[in-house]
């Protein structure tokens, strides 16, 4: 179960190290792909630095059940970015879809070996 987890939680780590970095530094294919620097994109930042942050600190204290809190909530933005942009062509919304499928086998593999009410 927490090879799954630490996966997962990798992964975050792995396309936000960059992404963030692109959203600060304003690079190019940031702005092709999340449109020009306006607050909501500093608050998708922030967002992002929190995934980002909450995954490292779960690196080295494996919760499972936090793991999949976390995971949840992504997989539900993740899942809805198709219906609020209105397009499956930009690629932000291509890897959300990618990502949130990783996170949804991690989600289950964490659901079948936790029972936290029994």
């Amino acid at each position: 179960m927490m090879t799954m987890a630490k996966l997962s939680l990798v992964l975050n780590i792995l396309v936000l190290v960059p992404v963030c970095a692109g959203l600060l530094t304003d690079a190019d294919w940031a702005t092709a792909s999340y449109g020009e620097s306006t607050p909501a994109r500093s608050i998708l930042l922030s967002v992002y630095l929190s995934i980002g942050l909450a995954s490292a600190l779960l690196l080295f204290r494996p919760e499972p059940l936090a793991v999949a809190t976390l995971l949840a909530l992504q997989v539900v933005y993740k899942l809805s970015t198709p219906l609020t942009v209105g397009s499956l062509a930009n690629p932000v919304v291509v890897s959300n879809i990618g990502i949130a499928a990783f996170h949804l086998v991690t989600l289950v593999v964490i659901i079948r070996n936790t029972r936290p009410f029994s």
